[in-house]
């Protein structure tokens, strides 16, 4: 398994589609954002997007992101679009990525790492703790849960 970068890798292309087959709506227009130049307008300004990769095969994926489908100029960083691939589900993936994506906000020196989702409980064994709810961007009640760093 090897953790890559979407903007530092030389086959953006092929990894939007590897994103867009994930059939997931959120991973469509992820792949969309990519497609279309506007990831970073829409996101904050600054982000990421790490691909865990099992040999060519794309496994899992997330963002770290300056902001996300909450508006607060106050929370960030954001995680977003988290997703792993079904056949590769069970092997706590997406773990290895939030782990990734801590290291990397907590060098940059942030002290905390935001996540909007409607999942109770997965975020929660990886040591996210609920703060509230809040509308998002496009009106859905989000859980809104953080994880100190420090």
């Amino acid at each position: 398994m090897q953790i890559i970068e979407y903007f530092s890798s030389p086959e953006k292309e092929r990894l939007i589609e590897k994103i867009e087959a994930s059939g997931w709506t959120a991973g469509r227009f992820l792949g969309e954002l990519l497609r279309n130049g506007t990831f970073f307008d829409m996101l904050g300004g600054t982000g990421e997007v790490f691909l865990l990769m099992d040999g060519d095969d794309l496994a899992s994926f997330l963002t770290l992101t300056g902001q996300d489908s909450i508006r607060d100029e106050t929370m960030t960083p954001w995680v977003g679009f988290v997703f792993t691939f079904p056949q590769h589900r069970g092997h706590r993936y997406a773990g290895i990525l939030l782990e990734h994506a801590e290291k990397m906000a907590a060098s940059r020196g942030h002290q905390r790492l935001y996540i909007a989702t409607d999942h109770v409980g997965l975020y929660e064994k990886y040591g996210y703790t609920y703060l509230e709810n809040r509308i998002d961007y496009w009106g859905s009640d989000e859980r809104i849960l953080f994880k100190e760093l420090g």
